[in-house]
């Protein structure tokens, strides 16, 4: 829909492993920033959409995540909407919240997600992702990807998927060697996404991993599954990010010096679809750009749904930035590089900000919102006027399940 909201203010934590802290201590310092950030009080807030992924599963809260989570801050009485979408849950909220104020419901908003992934039990917590999936085709699902594994000779691809590693690798891994074998894209391009966002992501205080790699030592690290090595692998994480949204009239009132403003907003799920034939990254992408009045071409900045880096390179493509089978080149040519044409994933993405699921897609916003008000320190993006969000969760069939794609711009 055609959105009239403007984020006001925006806080994150670090994301990281975070063993002593629980989800309601770092969404509070989320929230807590966000509203700083705008210059409002807790009770300014008339609603809050709060986003979490895996705390049934992973601690047993249940059912009014939200509000604990609000009520440990004194922030009560107000409607709080639970939003949970798999790894799009933060953008899905976001989404809503910005529905919302643009219909004319409510002035001041809050979009918060959060998520707790570490925990001593490992195989709990790669479990949780099993149900971001059709439970009841998981077995053919698991069998499927080990048919693909085994057909390309991946001998590591073809074991323990969920046990030891997210089985969201293994389906990002059996797309990479799809992509290959179709376009001819090679690891060495997976890579130098992965050594891209490590630079990124080392000028970014807040991100998981600061360390700088190499293309070689990406490729020379631990094989997860083939063609994926662990760096080009998306971590667990601990972590939350908020952000305050507000109506223009709103935003006149407050005299907001740096306003950014929601162009865009598309939600959409997946569906059965020929294969080659446009998804829902590029049915997603494409709305965007036609609600917001502009184009690929107009981008100064991307943050993409890097769940690995295969899928950064078919999200540049998906996304218009370059055409079918040309991402590998365009990594290549340094043209999502900060200091490149389009730089994507400013901040790390989430191969080294990390990936608390819950909380990625506002984490995204949080990036674009500070690129556009030029206070993203030394990996600022030089006069960046429009920034896109992209960010998907779980899988049905040869797609994702939910995708939402934002489109912030200056002023």
């Amino acid at each position: 829909m055609n959105m009239n909201a403007y984020v006001a203010g925006v806080g994150m934590t670090s994301f990281g492993r975070m063993m002593d802290r629980s989800m309601k201590s770092t969404a509070a310092e989320a929230v807590l920033a966000a509203l700083a950030d705008a210059g409002l009080d807790k009770e300014d807030v008339q609603a809050a959409w709060m986003s979490n992924a895996a705390a049934g599963v992973l601690t047993g809260q249940e059912c009014i995540r939200g509000e604990v989570v609000l009520r440990g801050i004194g922030m009560g009485g107000l409607p709080v909407v639970n939003v949970e979408n798999a790894c799009a849950s933060a953008s899905t909220a976001f989404n809503q919240a910005c529905a919302m104020v643009s219909a004319g419901v409510y002035d001041v908003v809050l979009a918060c997600g959060v998520e707790k992934m570490y925990f001593e039990d490992k195989a709990k917590v790669f479990g949780a992702f099993m149900g971001a999936v059709d439970v009841e085709q998981l077995q053919a699902i698991l069998a499927g990807l080990q048919k693909s594994a085994a057909a390309s000779g991946a001998t590591e691809a073809s074991k323990s998927a969920g046990q030891n590693r997210s089985m969201f690798m293994d389906i990002y891994a059996a797309a990479a060697r799809n992509h290959m074998e179709r376009y001819g894209t090679t690891a060495a391009h997976f890579a130098m996404v992965s050594a891209k966002n490590s630079y990124h992501g080392s000028l970014n205080p807040r991100a998981q991993f600061r360390e700088a790699l190499t293309v070689e030592q990406v490729l020379a690290s631990p094989m997860i599954a083939e063609p994926l090595t662990r760096p080009m692998c998306s971590p667990i994480g601990d972590g939350a990010a908020a952000v305050v949204i507000v109506s223009e009239r709103k935003m006149r009132e407050l005299g907001l010096a740096r306003p950014v403003r929601v162009a865009s907003s598309v939600l959409r799920s997946g569906w059965d679809h020929a294969p080659g034939a446009d998804g829902l990254s590029e049915v997603c992408s494409r709305e965007a750009f036609e609600e917001s009045g502009l184009g690929p071409e107009d981008l100064s900045l991307a943050e993409v749904h890097d769940a690995s880096a295969p899928a950064e390179i078919i999200a540049y493509e998906s996304i218009g930035l370059c055409g079918k089978g040309e991402g590998g080149r365009l990594v290549a040519d340094g043209d999502t590089r900060l200091g490149g044409r389009i730089p994507v994933s400013t901040s790390g993405g989430l191969l080294r900000k990390g990936h608390p699921i819950g909380a990625t897609g506002i984490a995204q916003i949080v990036e674009i919102t500070e690129q556009l008000q030029g206070r993203s320190g030394a990996r600022q993006v030089e006069g960046a006027r429009a920034g896109l969000c992209h960010n998907g969760g779980g899988n049905i069939g040869a797609d994702a399940a939910a995708q939402c794609v934002t489109i912030l711009v200056a002023g």
